[in-house]
C-alpha cells in the first residue's frame, strides 16, 4: 500500500553508511578469532570490518541475489566500532566480541534508533531506546550491533498456512543456497545473513525451530539453549514456557563464544534465576574437547534416501572419533503436539499483550485485538499470502487463564522430557543425535510450508532441553544439519560434540547463491 512505501525502504541498508573501499578487508567466510586477530594485529580495524559487512549488504541484500536478509542497518554500527578501535588502542578491550559486528533477529529490541517490527508494520514505530538484557550482554562485550534481521512475521505464529521468511516489512528472506528455496523461520534473516557472511555472527530467537531449522537450512551451526540461560525480555513474545534467544554463526567456536556472552541472571524473567551459575567461557574448552568412548543416543526418523545418507556419513565420522553409537527407539508421544499448540495460543494471548503495553505511545496496536484489527484494515499490505487464524483462536482464549492451560502445559513438558530420556535411557548416554531437518523446501506463496521430512526441534522446544546442529553436508547442494540433544544444562557437552563433530567432518559447504537446487538429471528424462 502506497502508505507504507517509506518504511519498506528501511529494509535497503543506508547508502550512507556504506560508503568506503573495504575489498582488501574481506569479510568473507571469517570467523570471529580471526576478525579479532586481524584487529589485534593492527591489519584490519573495527571501523573497516564493519564497513565490509555494510558494504556486502548494501551489495548483495537488495541487490545481486537479492537476500531480503536484513531489515535494518544500524546507522550508528560505524560509530560503534570507532568506539571499539579506541579501546583496543589503550588496551581496555571489555572482551572477545569487542569490535565484532553481529546482527540482531528484529523481535529483539536493541537501544539503537532503529525499531523493534517482528516484522510486521504494526510495529513499524516500536522504536523503545531500550536494550534487551541478552543485547546489552552483547554491548557489555564490545559487540558492534550491525542491524536488525529479517524474519517470519510475528516469529511464524499468525497463521496455520504461513510462508517461512516472509515479513510485511521486510519481504521474502532467500536461501543463499537456492535462491528459490525457503531461508526456514522464524530466524530466517538471521540464517541467510550469517551464512552470506553479512557479520561475523548473528542471534535467533526459537520457540520450535526457528533457531535449528534456519541454522540447518543455511548450512550454520545454531543453538537452542536450555531455557532460562538466556534472558527473554523484551524479546516480542510467543510463550515464556518455549521462548529463547539462541546464537547463530558459520562455526560451533563462534556460536560458543557468541553464547559464553549471552548467558545470564535476569531479574524481569524469573526462568534465568539460576542462570549466572552457568556462566562461562563455552569455547574455552573446544580445543581440546573428545568423543572416545562417549555414548551417543542415535534416533532414525523417517527421511529421504539422500538424507539418510548424510546421516550414515555423520554418524560414521562420530564413530571414527571414539564414540559409541546406540539405536533407539522414540517413545510414544500421543497428544503432544495438541497440548502444545494450545500452550502456545494461550501464552500468546497473555504474554503478547503484556509485551505491547509495554511498548512507548507511538504504537498504537497494544493487544492482539488490535494486531488482528490492524492487520484487516491493512490487509494487501499485511495478509497477501496467508491470514491471521492463529490470532484468531489466540484472541478468543482467555490465555492462560484458560481452564485447560495448565493440563495442557503439564502433559505436553512431560512427554517432551519422557521422550528425551527414555531415549537417552536407552542407551545409556548423554546425548542423542538425529537430523536436524531435511533440505529446504521451495517458497511457496499459494500453499505456504511444505515440508514432511525429519525436524529436530519439536522434544527439546517443549521440554526446554537444548539442541545444537551443526552442518551435516548438502543434498542436491542444499545443507543439512545434525541435532545434538541432551538434558537441562547440558549446553557445554553439546558444543564439545559438536566441535569433535564438526573438525572431523569438515561437512560445511560456503552458499554459491544458485537460483535454484541441483533436481539432477532425471527431471528432463532420457533422451
Amino acid at each position: 500500500m502506497r502508505r507504507f512505501a517509506a518504511l519498506i525502504l528501511l529494509a535497503t541498508p543506508l547508502p550512507a553508511i556504506a560508503q568506503g573501499t573495504s575489498a582488501q578487508h574481506s569479510v568473507t567466510e571469517v570467523s570471529i578469532d580471526q576478525l579479532r586477530s586481524r584487529m589485534d594485529k593492527g591489519q584490519d580495524s573495527s571501523v573497516d570490518i564493519t564497513r565490509a559487512y555494510l558494504d556486502r549488504i548494501a551489495a548483495m541484500d537488495r541487490k545481486g541475489p537479492t537476500l531480503r536478509a536484513v531489515i535494518a542497518v544500524n546507522p550508528d554500527a560505524l560509530a560503534q566500532a570507532k568506539a571499539s578501535d579506541a579501546r583496543r588502542k589503550a588496551k581496555k578491550l571489555l572482551g572477545p566480541l569487542d569490535g565484532i559486528p553481529i546482527l540482531i533477529k528484529d523481535n529483539i529490541e536493541t537501544k539503537d534508533p532503529v525499531p523493534t517490527t517482528a516484522g510486521s508494520l504494526a510495529l513499524k514505530d516500536n522504536l523503545t531506546n531500550r536494550d534487551a538484557p541478552v543485547v546489552a550482554l552483547l554491548r557489555a562485550q564490545g559487540a558492534v550491533i550491525l542491524g536488525k534481521t529479517n524474519l517470519s512475521e510475528w516469529a511464524n505464529i499468525r497463521s496455520t498456512k504461513a510462508m517461512s521468511g516472509w515479513s510485511g516489512i521486510g519481504g521474502l528472506v532467500r536461501n543463499p543456497y537456492g535462491l528459490d528455496r525457503t531461508a526456514c523461520g522464524s530466524s530466517s534473516g538471521t540464517g541467510a545473513a550469517v551464512a552470506a557472511s553479512f557479520a561475523a555472527a548473528g542471534l535467533g530467537t526459537e520457540t520450535d525451530g526457528s533457531v535449528v531449522c534456519p541454522s540447518s537450512i543455511n548450512g550454520l551451526a545454531g543453538l537452542k539453549p536450555t531455557l532460562g540461560l538466556v534472558s527473554r525480555t523484551y524479546v516480542v513474545p510467543i510463550s515464556h514456557s518455549q521462548d529463547t534467544p539462541g546464537p547463530m554463526a558459520r562455526s560451533v567456536r563462534d556460536v560458543a563464544t557468541l553464547f559464553s556472552a549471552m548467558v545470564g541472571s535476569d531479574p524481569a524473567d524469573p526462568a534465568t534465576r539460576d542462570a549466572g551459575k552457568y556462566r562461562k567461557d563455552f569455547a574455552a574448552g573446544l580445543a581440546g574437547a573428545s568423543l572416545k568412548g562417549v555414548r551417543i543416543a542415535v534416533y532414525r526418523p523417517d527421511m529421504s534416501p539422500l538424507t539418510a545418507a548424510r546421516f550414515d556419513q555423520a554418524l560414521a565420522v562420530l564413530r571414527a572419533q571414539g564414540a559409541v553409537l546406540v539405536d533407539v527407539q522414540r517413545p510414544k508421544t500421543d497428544g503432544m503436539g495438541d497440548a502444545e499448540f494450545d500452550v502456545l495460543k494461550f501464552e500468546l494471548k497473555t504474554d503478547l499483550d503484556k509485551y505491547l503495553a509495554s511498548t512507548p505511545p507511538s504504537v498504537k496496536t497494544r493487544t492482539i485485538d488490535d494486531v488482528i484489527a490492524f492487520d484487516t484494515a491493512n490487509a494487501d499490505a499485511e495478509m497477501p499470502y496467508f491470514a491471521q487464524e492463529i490470532f484468531d483462536m489466540a484472541a478468543k482464549s482467555k490465555g492462560t487463564g484458560e481452564p485447560s492451560y495448565q493440563a495442557q502445559r503439564d502433559k505436553s513438558l512431560s512427554l517432551a522430557k519422557g521422550a528425551i530420556d527414555g531415549m537417552l535411557k536407552q542407551a545409556d548416554a548423554t546425548i542423542l543425535v538425529q537430523p536436524t531437518y531435511g533440505p529446504a523446501w521451495l517458497s511457496d506463496p499459494i500453499y505456504g510450508d511444505q515440508y514432511n521430512g525429519p525436524s529436530s526441534s519439536e522434544l527439546p522446544a517443549i521440554s526446554g532441553y537444548p539442541n545444537l546442529t551443526v552442518p551435516m553436508g548438502l543434498v542436491r547442494g542444499l545443507p543439512t544439519g545434525l541435532s545434538f540433544i541432551g538434558p537441562a544444562y547440558s549446553d557445554g557437552k553439546l558444543l564439545e560434540a559438536g566441535y569433535v563433530y564438526e573438525q572431523a567432518s569438515k561437512a560445511r559447504v560456503a552458499p554459491t547463491y544458485a537460483p535454484t537446487a541441483d533436481a539432477g538429471a532425471g527431471v528432463e528424462g532420457k533422451p
